[in-house]
């Protein structure tokens, strides 16, 4: 399987190309807006991984290369930069499915909020910037970056993997069990994209709100 990281220079990006790189043998690519500085992530991530005992390749190129031969990409941008990812990749993405991991969020005095776009969730928004043949996958919504990404760290965390394709849903979440200590929970059809996403700034600020925790995730029992 060929997994496209978009944006896969930032936090979450470089979270799932650690887990993915040191615990499965999928074709990793890294995308930016930029070749270089997805080239110079993809570097440092492959060094990362062999600090760890694994030996691993990992390209990287700009987000629309790194999409045209995908089987699966991964928009792991902020929300506001979803539709202007999707619009620069759309014409390579036949045959590709889409998985949104973004969340809206602001922060005041009180903590952080669940904010989506006028869409009603960031999954709703990407698959609005998508051809209509192309489904769209929620899921690692709720994974704590900074947790994936330090790989001393072992953990169970369930993701809650949600969408209208069932196929589409059934190859993500194999994927994302792929990564040692994550379990993929189905959550529903994209409509459900809203309470899903809104966990996350509730597991933010329980971690912020309590001693001795940090990084939050879940696991359903």
């Amino acid at each position: 399987m060929e997994l496209a990281l978009l944006g896969g220079t930032g936090d979450i990006g470089e979270a799932l190309a650690l887990r993915f790189g040191r615990d499965t043998d999928v074709v990793l690519t890294i995308g930016s807006r930029t070749a270089e500085k997805a080239a110079d992530a993809a570097e440092d991530y492959e060094a990362e991984i062999a600090a760890h005992g694994v030996e691993r390749s990992i390209s990287g190129v700009d987000n629309a290369t790194a999409a045209a031969d995908a089987d699966v990409v991964v928009l792991a941008v902020p929300p506001y930069y979803v539709s202007d990812t999707l619009e620069a990749v759309a014409g390579e993405l036949e045959d590709t499915i889409v998985v949104s991991p973004a969340v809206g969020m602001k922060g005041d005095d009180d903590g952080l909020h669940y904010s989506p776009p006028p869409q009603g969730s960031v999954a709703a928004l990407a698959a609005e910037n998508v051809p209509e043949s192309v489904p769209v996958v929620g899921a690692c919504t709720n994974l704590s970056a900074g947790r994936l990404s330090d790989l001393n760290e072992e953990f169970e965390m369930d993701t809650l993997v949600f969408g209208d394709d069932e196929e589409a849903k059934a190859t993500v979440s194999e994927l994302v069990e792929r990564i040692d200590g994550i379990r993929a929970l189905g959550a529903g059809p994209l409509a459900n994209a809203a309470e899903v996403e809104s966990l996350t700034p509730l597991l933010i600020n329980v971690a912020r709100n309590n001693d001795g925790i940090h990084n939050a995730g879940v696991r359903f029992l």
